[in-house]
């Protein structure tokens, strides 16, 4: 019996060691969930760009340039950082409007590692 006693003793200091082998694991798990999330949200914000976008040129008389109409439908966060883009496509009777977003990193080293989010949308003229 007194040598279970020693024994799991000994023992308790192993679990905290192992704990500390484990938390970085959990931390670039839990920052690569946050970087896909924030992708996620680029490429939306993409999507909204171009709709805005796409929307403005169809008008007859719009009030903003589509690019700017685009950019501001987008976040802030996105557009300040200057890499957000807009072409213009037109078509028979509809106009089509790409935005490309770059995808903001969270990891100080890999600031162009995930590339760029595009999406187009395409309205019809007014």
């Amino acid at each position: 019996m007194a040598g279970n006693k020693r024994r799991s003793a000994r023992d308790r200091g192993q679990v905290a060691f192992e704990y500390m082998g484990f938390i970085p694991l959990l931390l670039l798990v839990g920052l690569c969930a946050i970087q896909l999330g924030i992708a996620a949200y680029a490429a939306n914000q993409a999507g909204t760009g171009a709709r805005a976008a796409a929307r403005t040129a169809s008008q007859d008389r719009p009030e903003l340039w589509p690019e700017q109409a685009g950019k501001s439908a987008m976040s802030d966060w996105l557009t300040k950082q200057g890499h957000t883009t807009f072409h213009h496509h037109p078509g028979d009777g509809t106009v089509t409007y790409t935005a490309r977003v770059k995808v903001p990193s969270i990891i100080p080293w890999m600031e162009d590692a995930f590339g760029y989010a595009e999406r187009s949308s395409t309205m019809p003229l007014d």
